[in-house]
């Protein structure tokens, strides 16, 4: 039994490595990229999403950030919807000059669903449109010139962008210090790899950026999973999208600091995972069989992990 049971997890060792082994190449790549001198950005008008639910204590602090950034902030617009709220959220945000839109709804949850409701307002509303917009968390904050440096991605003529996100509480302790190189590995080792190679970056929950363009060609949002950043990436990389990343617009994001906590996030992550794979799976491997690196770069990246850590959890 024990023989067979140290066959089994080679097995899975081999198979973990065959899976994530071209990552490898992602780190000289990484490491000895040039970026190509960017022209003059022309300015844009931007509307800011942001879906708030008892978001009171720190939503004020992203708003704070916000009408702090260099760009020009007569072109940016920013908008909250307050979702299922208990909490003076509304009242703050009010009060930092967001245009609130207030939600209630028990039986469709979620941010996804809150940024749809979003989206539907501000078409009602503002029916010329934006020509760009941008995702926030409302426990986030940014760096002072995040939208300025946005804005030159995509004047260069990217059409979805995400960036790097960073820490709030990196020294907090060993979880969300963990959780902090992971990103920070994200932004760089992988989506940097990726962008260097031409290859499509992958959204990462909040701090993105999408084109008038990309929201009439898919017709409002709708991306409800688990992971909906990675269902929306994923959607798009099937549609013929280029995500591009930003690594010098930086937004700093709050970690879990409780074990408890950051297993629930990963368990709920992972079943997300397989919801996506459920729904997207065969076209990505149609994609990836056609010769697309981003099609098998992102079944590499929602799938085998998942899949050989639970079989050798079971297994063991």
């Amino acid at each position: 039994m024990e023989t067979t049971l140290r066959t089994i997890n080679q097995i899975i060792a081999c198979l973990f490595f065959i899976c994530y082994a071209y990552q490898f190449i992602y780190i000289p790549v990484a490491l000895f990229k040039k970026r190509k001198p960017l022209p003059t950005a022309a300015p844009h008008r931007y509307a800011v999403l942001i879906a708030a639910r008892n978001e009171q204590t720190v939503i004020g602090d992203l708003l704070d950030s916000l009408n702090r950034q260099s760009y020009d902030m007569s072109l940016v617009k920013t908008f909250v919807i307050a979702d299922n709220c208990s909490d003076a959220t509304s009242y703050v945000a009010r009060q930092k000059g967001a245009v609130v839109y207030e939600r209630f709804d028990r039986q469709y949850v979620g941010k996804g669903y809150a940024l749809q409701a979003l989206l539907e307002h501000i078409r009602e509303d503002y029916p010329e449109g934006f020509d760009a917009y941008l995702v926030f968390d409302a426990d986030n904050l940014l760096a002072p010139d995040f939208i300025e440096r946005m804005n030159e991605i995509f004047a260069a003529g990217n059409e979805i962008i995400t960036c790097y996100r960073n820490s709030k509480n990196y020294g907090s302790n060993w979880i969300s210090a963990g959780y902090a190189l992971w990103f920070l590995r994200e932004s760089r080792y992988l989506n940097g790899a990726r962008s260097a190679l031409g290859s499509s970056c992958a959204v990462s929950g909040t701090g993105f950026l999408f084109s008038q363009r990309i929201l009439e060609k898919t017709g409002g949002w709708h991306f409800h999973l688990l992971v909906e950043d990675i269902q929306f990436s994923i959607h798009h990389i099937l549609q013929g999208e280029r995500i591009a990343i930003c690594e010098d617009a930086v937004i700093y994001d709050e970690q879990p600091t409780d074990f408890r906590q950051s297993c629930r996030q990963r368990l709920r992550w992972a079943k997300g995972y397989l919801q996506v794979f459920q729904r997207y799976g065969g076209r990505l491997i149609y994609g990836t069989l056609r010769g697309s690196w981003s099609c098998f770069d992102m079944t590499m990246a929602i799938m085998p992990d998942i899949v050989l850590t639970s079989v050798s959890l079971l297994v063991n």
